[in-house]
């Protein structure tokens, strides 16, 4: 045993490392150290340390690269934020908390102690209670994303005991839907959010495979697509959005797809192994897409609309740059253009016709051209929507009808720092920040 590190008998063994002098670091400083085999974040914050797990939640990252305002650190990655007193995260992306270890400084030195049964643990769940048969109060969650699986967490970690059901038309469970144009060939098991023994376990009803196709408030009743009536006290809509479909003559040839769940990615990596792909669009999707089919597929080509990628999103500079990076790996661009027709043979894509008279040769064609809010069943509902389609919300997320809410990319709401103007943002770690606890209890 390492002469500065001590163990305590009993159930709740800890191991206690010393892990630097007192005054090693000044406020604002953190560093990683070990307390037996365990890596350990050491921070400290207005005269105090503190010591939390290493690693985000979300993707691993190092956290000691991270950014330390206060008493709140923000991930070098993707920006989740976490109180460095407590560990709980305080914005996403992720979900789970960081643990957070005892901390004791005694004659200028300090000291962290490390549950022994949580040495091999990177992230704690914060407490969650679960449902009681006989309250028989329910909350709908439709649609399978991050606005409704925070959402039912949140509920769950605010007491609610009632009834909560998540309704998906995916097969999958909640999943990391982001994950799917970076690694098309990905394994369902490593984005899977959280395990049927978690929502078991905190009464939470998932129903894949289903999807609403008819929304009555006067009888709080949502219709699904086998034909079932579900009723609700509560109703979260959060249907996301969908791919939009090429609408030039021959979209309808076999190898003409669009990315919209997991199976549609497992399909999209296998047709496209060593064949010619045509991707049409350049923003997100478009550019993931073709990066990750730049090794694998015979040849790609990208068709964009502006000069750059992301050009509208993101400016010209940063578009540039990134097309230098793919055409530095054989992806060839054609951009201020678009697909005027594709033509096939015996029912499959051949090519690609653009605008500029450009004919590209293909077997597949991916379309990346936009989004579509999936809230087409709310016809005749009542539920107002916006030029777009999108469920128009106030700031608390709340329809025009009483008891339906709604949160996530299907949404058109109120953005405070830009004045109130609505806006409508599709993004994986919005859609998380949409808390709805405040509305739904």
């Amino acid at each position: 045993m390492n002469p500065h590190q001590e163990s305590s008998p009993g159930e709740d063994e800890e191991v206690t490392q010393l892990v630097c002098q007192e005054a090693e670091l000044k406020d604002g400083q953190m560093k990683e150290v070990s307390v037996g085999e365990k890596k350990v974040l050491l921070i400290r914050t207005s005269g105090q340390y503190s010591a939390v797990g290493n690693q985000c939640t979300h993707y691993n990252a190092p956290l000691v690269k991270g950014a330390l305002v206060g008493d709140r650190l923000r991930c070098p990655f993707h920006g989740a934020c976490f109180n460095v007193k407590t560990g709980d995260i305080e914005e996403y992306p992720g979900l789970d908390c960081l643990p957070s270890y005892k901390v004791k400084v005694q004659d200028g030195q300090v000291y962290v102690s490390v549950n022994r049964k949580s040495l091999n643990t990177t992230r704690r769940v914060k407490e969650m209670c679960s449902a009681v048969p006989e309250i028989k109060h329910t909350i709908l969650l439709i649609g399978g994303g991050p606005a409704s699986l925070v959402c039912a967490e949140m509920l769950r970690q605010n007491c609610y005991q009632g009834r909560i059901i998540m309704v998906t038309k995916d097969t999958l469970p909640p999943f990391d839907k982001p994950k799917l144009s970076k690694a098309l060939n990905v394994e369902s098991s490593s984005i899977v959010l959280r395990s049927s023994e978690f929502f078991q376990q905190y009464g939470i009803e998932v129903w894949t495979k289903k999807e609403a196709v008819s929304l009555n408030p006067s009888d709080k009743a949502v219709k699904m697509s086998d034909g079932t009536l579900q009723h609700y006290d509560q109703l979260l809509i959060a249907t996301g959005c969908r791919a939009k479909l090429l609408s030039c003559p021959g979209n309808e040839l076999t190898g003409v797809k669009a990315l919209q769940s997991y199976e549609d990615a497992k399909e999209i990596h296998s047709s496209c192994l060593s064949r010619r792909a045509v991707i049409i669009g350049a923003s997100f999707i478009g550019m993931e897409v073709a990066s990750y089919l730049a090794d694998k597929a015979a040849s790609v080509a990208v068709v964009g609309a502006t000069t750059y990628p992301y050009e509208r999103s993101l400016g010209p500079d940063i578009g540039k740059m990134t097309m230098q990076m793919l055409a530095e790996h054989n992806v060839k661009f054609y951009m201020n253009d678009g697909a005027t027709e594709i033509r096939g043979e015996n029912g499959k894509v051949k090519e690609v016709v653009l605008k500029s008279g450009a004919v590209l040769e293909a077997d597949v064609v991916i379309a990346a051209i936009g989004v579509i809010p999936n809230s087409d069943f709310l016809a005749g509902s009542e539920v107002d929507l916006d030029s777009k389609k999108a469920i128009i919300v106030d700031k608390f997320m709340r329809t025009n009808i009483a008891d339906v809410f709604s949160a996530g990319d299907v949404t058109s709401f109120p953005l405070a720092f830009h004045g109130d103007r609505r806006v409508n943002i599709g993004h994986w770690q919005m859609s998380q920040a949409q808390e709805l606890l405040p509305s739904l209890c």
